[in-house]
This record gives structure tokens, C-alpha cells and sequence, in this order.
């Protein structure tokens, strides 16, 4: 007990000596009598399990909140780089780690996938600074967007997660439309039986996305009919659907498909139609209000300055420096500094080979068959004049 009040003591004087480096208080004048109130370190914890030490504190009042994040590097210089510092208006609280983030963070899906219990669409984001494996559900929370520079591990994540989810679930419960507008990340998913059709420019793009705006239409017609909210509440349910856009920033000047993508984004979770987007630089066009307040989870790899990284919606992730690094954004947790799962592209082959099967080289076949449900109406009118005419 002595040794922890100890310990607690200097914690409190280390964040003191950040708010009077940083200048972080109000000054007064009363006087003869000058000085600074500074913010009010409320409780010092620690928690032995998950090795983190936690100050809380309070601003005085008319202290701008925005003062702790613009000297957060004071933070760092006295505590280190494995802190957060998080809160709003008033008050805050600083998290000290004594663990630290591994620089790489092996590929392993038979470690993760006793997290996928209870899990329809299981998205494995990576180890936090806790060492705890960060997995969330895009069933409930829908659409992905994954943004970052070159090399900073953007695509080993996109790569990590198809190989996820192809694992986790079986061919008729989970269709995949992969998108490779770079010609460079997908062709390894090709003849993996969940992948419906790889496409390569917008002009396929377009039959397929209003193929999927015709499946969603039927999907919907067959939810009203049983009068229930979501597929899954159907006594035999359709597929999962999962469309996959790498580098969609290059639509940004076809319409029409933006559309249909957005479209996607508004209803497609009680349809079972998810979207999993990437882009190198973010763009404000592609990403306008709609779509973007509809992609529920960022994960922000380095980008390249801050007006990048707000547009994503992950401000920090400028600031990151290695490889495989993100701050990820879900309803659940509001930027959470991560390391990501890497998974070679040899290993990724060897993983995929077994779900691989010989497919037929005509493009678009996959897609072209009916939404459910949708009756053939030619053959049936044939049938019903063909028992008048008898």
C-alpha cells in the first residue's frame, strides 16, 4: 500500500510537470497577487492486469479543450509514447502503458478465431496497446473504410481481412465482389470459391452494382413479405454479400456508380450487403457526408499530413511511423492506436489454396443469375396461356 501511494505521488507530480511545461492553466491577476490555475488531477489508478496507469483530471474553467491536444507532444516527452490522452469540454483522462505495441504482429487465424463467437462477419483489426486482439463484427458495425499511404500496410490489412472472413464462413454463406482498380491486390481471391467476379475497371463495375441494387430491391420485397427487419430473421437466409473497392478514390468521377455505392451504404446492413472500401488518398469528393457517415469503422494507416487524416476521420494518423500501425475508429472505441495483423502474400496463397476451384472464363456469369425470389415471368405466363388454351 505505501509503495502504491508512493508510486501514485509521483505520477500526480509527472502530469503536474506537463501542465506547467506546457503552459496548460489560467492565469490571474487579483492585485499584488499573480498566478495559474491549472487543471485538477482528480484520481490516480492502476490497473495491474492490463499494466496501465490512469490519471484523470479536470480543466478550469475557460481552459480551451483544444489546449491538451495541441500539446499532447508534452505528454509524450514526459511520459512516453505509449500513453492516450482522451476526454472532451472538461474532463479527461491519461492512460499510461507499460506494454508496448510488437512492430509486427504475425497473421494467425486459428488464435483468433475463438474471438469470432457469436460473430457473423468477424473483422480481426489487430493487437492494442493493452496486448488485447481488437475484433469487431461488421455485421454490427457496417461498411469498412481502410485508408493509408503506400507501404504504411493499407493492403496487407485488406488482404488479411478477405482471407479473414473466406475462412471463417462457407461458400454459400458468404459471397464476395472484389474490385481491383489498381490491377494489383486481388488476384490471388480469383478462383476462391466465395468470390463471385474480380473486376478490373468501372465499365464491369456497373452491370454488377446494379445487378446488387436488384438483389437488395428483392431482398427488401422478401423482408416486407415475412414482415421482418433483417435477412437473418428469414427462415432460410440469403448470402452475406460483401463488396470490395480497393482504391475507390478513382470513381470519383463516375456518378452513377458512386451512387449505387452509396445507395449500398444506406440500406445494406438489414439486406446483408456490406461495403469494404480503401483508398490511398482520401478524397473529399468520393467521401462526402452521406457515404462517409454510413462507413462506421476507419482504420487510419500514415498519411501523409493531417487534412488526410480528418478526412478519414482518424486526426493522428499522420503522426504514425511504423508499418502495419492505425488509429481505428468504431462506435465501440473512438481512435485506438493498433498494430494490424501482416500476412505475406505467400502465406496469404497458401491459406486460399484450399478454398480454390476451377471457375468458367466468362466474365460476369457469376452475377447475371436472378435475385431471389424473382420469378420467371416469360415461363410462367407460358404456362397459365398454355392451360387457358387446353
Amino acid at each position: 500500500m505505501i509503495k502504491e501511494w508512493f508510486a501514485k505521488q509521483r505520477m500526480k507530480a509527472s502530469l503536474f510537470q506537463v501542465f506547467r511545461n506546457a503552459d496548460i492553466g489560467i492565469s490571474y491577476s487579483y492585485g499584488d497577487n499573480k498566478g495559474t490555475v491549472y487543471p485538477k488531477i482528480r484520481k490516480v489508478k492502476f490497473d495491474y492486469e492490463r499494466k496501465t496507469a490512469i490519471c484523470y483530471f479536470s480543466l478550469p474553467t475557460g481552459l480551451d479543450p483544444k489546449e491538451i491536444k495541441k500539446k499532447e507532444y508534452c505528454f509524450h516527452q514526459v511520459f512516453g509514447q505509449n500513453i492516450e490522452v482522451k476526454g472532451e469540454v472538461r474532463e479527461f483522462k491519461l492512460t499510461v502503458y507499460a506494454a508496448k505495441l510488437p512492430s509486427e504482429l504475425t497473421y494467425d487465424f486459428e488464435a483468433y478465431s475463438p474471438s469470432f463467437k457469436g460473430m457473423a462477419l468477424p473483422i480481426v483489426a489487430g493487437m492494442d496497446l493493452n496486448g488485447k486482439l481488437i475484433v469487431f463484427d461488421l455485421l454490427k458495425n457496417p461498411h469498412l473504410l481502410i485508408a493509408g499511404e503506400t507501404g504504411s500496410g493499407k493492403s496487407t490489412q485488406i488482404r488479411s481481412v478477405l482471407a479473414t472472413l473466406i475462412q471463417a464462413l462457407p461458400p454459400e454463406r458468404l459471397e464476395l465482389f472484389l474490385c481491383d482498380l489498381k490491377r494489383s491486390e486481388f488476384h490471388l481471391f480469383r478462383q476462391v470459391e466465395h468470390v463471385q467476379e474480380l473486376f478490373v475497371s468501372p465499365a464491369e463495375m456497373l452491370p454488377m452494382l446494379q445487378y446488387l441494387q436488384k438483389e437488395m430491391r428483392a431482398r427488401g420485397d422478401r423482408l416486407d413479405q415475412h414482415e421482418v427487419t433483417h435477412i437473418d430473421e428469414l427462415e432460410s437466409p440469403p448470402p452475406y454479400i460483401v463488396l470490395c473497392i480497393d482504391e475507390v478514390a478513382l470513381l470519383q468521377k463516375e456518378t452513377k456508380l458512386m451512387e449505387l455505392v452509396e445507395e449500398i451504404s444506406a440500406i445494406g446492413r438489414a439486406l446483408g450487403v456490406f461495403l469494404i472500401l480503401s483508398m490511398q488518398r482520401p478524397d473529399r469528393k468520393v467521401l462526402d457526408g452521406k457515404l462517409k457517415n454510413n462507413l462506421t469503422v476507419r482504420m487510419g494507416f500514415k498519411c501523409a499530413d493531417l487534412i488526410n487524416s480528418r478526412i478519414i476521420g482518424t486526426p493522428g494518423s499522420e503522426k504514425l511511423k511504423i508499418d502495419g500501425r492505425m488509429l481505428l475508429k468504431t462506435k465501440d472505441y473512438d481512435l485506438k492506436e493498433i498494430q494490424a495483423p501482416f500476412l505475406t502474400l505467400d502465406n496469404a496463397k497458401k491459406i486460399l489454396e484450399p478454398y480454390k476451384v476451377a471457375k468458367p472464363n466468362d466474365r460476369f456469369n457469376s452475377f447475371k443469375k436472378p435475385p431471389i425470389d424473382v420469378i420467371d415471368l416469360t415461363e410462367n405466363e407460358n404456362g397459365v396461356f398454355g392451360v387457358l388454351d387446353e
